[in-house]
């Protein structure tokens, strides 16, 4: 086997131990009574794309020769039954990205979505926006033939900025839109139940980024600098996160800090090959103080997105993917170009957002009109955890249990 396998294949184990990070992190930040149902989003989203991507998914993902149009078919490796073993450590690479992808959308439902209605979006998501935007990126589909189309640079997206985070941001700004503001939604009125749970999932996060980031690398000097720009970026970002929260008055924690570090995370995500250190850096400051003041944008625009996807993962997306226009090796504005990949970088990063949000958008109000979307009120204000999932978090007796709501 390859070196390149080898890595692949440990790659493909580090970001898969991202979605279960994921649920910790969004486990964390949810109140004391729905953290099972809010784990068990991002569980249930590895177990429904994991499936999807096996049978249709990876077909749907790349163009074979021959083929054009919206998606790959997803006939011609149907199951797998006649592809080649020898190319499955890529297969199972791709798989493991769905599943997070998906299971990042679910961060915007929180406290109100029932389990059914949640599955039910992330298959028909999956198999509708995350497979065909993953072959339009990287399986030679159009945004990756875009730049020779314009006579410009090709579009970069190392490891997801459009295909994953402003594709999942866009669809969770939709979903949070159809199932409508929690009960009391306000400005504090849901506060994070557990510091300890999101840092340990904000740690298992950036673990598996290195892998998420550097998977493809092939040679030493690639493998470094994504290696350092994918350490630069989140700890610049963490920085300017808390640097934001002490000018506008908030008290620096360590729920800012972790955010601040996904921020830098989504944003390098794109551009982690494509960039020197230095300008890594200021990448992360400049997303961990955006996001940090875009999250409050809910409040006065009115839209409950319940852990921030749409502040963190949309805004940080787009940061991250523009930003390549600016200081990319050789073909930024400020590094040598002439504005083709900027151009290219806005067509590729909007076209994503506004395909995911319109087809998102029709996904939840379809879902709704079959399930209802949301818990019954009773269910919300009592609890998900113990009424739907017969489950609760933490084994405390009532008295105890009162006293962490």
């Amino acid at each position: 086997m390859e070196a390149t396998d080898v890595w692949t294949l440990t790659s493909s184990a580090l970001v898969l131990i991202m979605t279960p990070g994921l649920a910790l992190f969004y486990g964390g930040l949810v109140r004391v009574r729905s953290v099972v149902n809010m784990m068990l989003f991002s569980v249930s989203a590895m177990g429904v794309v994991g499936m999807l991507w096996i049978v249709f998914g990876y077909s749907m993902s790349y163009f074979a020769d021959g083929e054009s149009g919206f998606a790959g078919s997803p006939f011609k490796d149907f199951g797998l039954l006649g592809s080649d073993p020898a190319g499955f450590i890529g297969v199972g690479f791709g798989a493991v990205f769905a599943m997070i992808t998906t299971a990042l959308i679910s961060g915007a439902i929180a406290d109100r979505v029932g389990l059914g209605s949640w599955v039910l979006f992330s298959g028909v998501w999956a198999t509708l926006v995350y497979f065909p935007v993953a072959a339009w990126v990287w399986g030679n589909g159009w945004i990756m033939q875009l730049g020779s189309m314009l006579g410009a640079p090709d579009v970069i997206d190392l490891a997801g900025g459009t295909a994953i985070h402003i594709n999942a941001g866009a669809a969770a700004l939709a979903l949070a839109l159809v199932a409508g503001k929690r009960r009391d939604f306000g400005p504090g009125s849901h506060k994070p139940h557990s510091v300890p749970l999101v840092t340990i999932g904000a740690a298992l996060l950036w673990f598996g980024w290195i892998g998420f980031n550097g998977g493809l690398a092939t040679e030493v000097a690639d493998a470094g600098l994504i290696l350092v720009n994918t350490i630069g970026a989140p700890a610049a970002a963490i920085i300017g996160w808390l640097v934001v929260d002490v000018i506008r008055g908030k008290k620096p924690g360590v729920i800012g800090a972790a955010s601040g570090a996904i921020a830098g995370l989504v944003a390098i995500t794109p551009s982690a090959l494509n960039l020197a250190p230095l300008w890594a850096l200021l990448l992360g400051l400049i997303a961990g103080a955006v996001c940090a003041w875009s999250i409050d944008l809910k409040y006065r625009l009115g839209y409950d997105d319940s852990l921030d996807v749409v502040g963190l993962h949309l805004v940080a997306g787009l940061i991250g993917s523009l930003y390549l226009g600016f200081f990319a090796f050789d073909d930024g504005l400020f590094t040598g170009g002439d504005g083709g990949l900027l151009l290219v970088q806005a067509i590729a990063s909007f076209s994503v957002l506004a395909y995911s949000f319109i087809v998102s958008l029709a996904i939840a109000f379809a879902v709704k009109a079959v399930t209802g979307l949301r818990v019954p009120s009773e269910v919300e204000e009592a609890g998900i955890d113990a009424i739907a999932h017969g489950e609760e978090a933490y084994a405390l007796d009532e008295t105890e249990l009162a006293g962490t709501r």
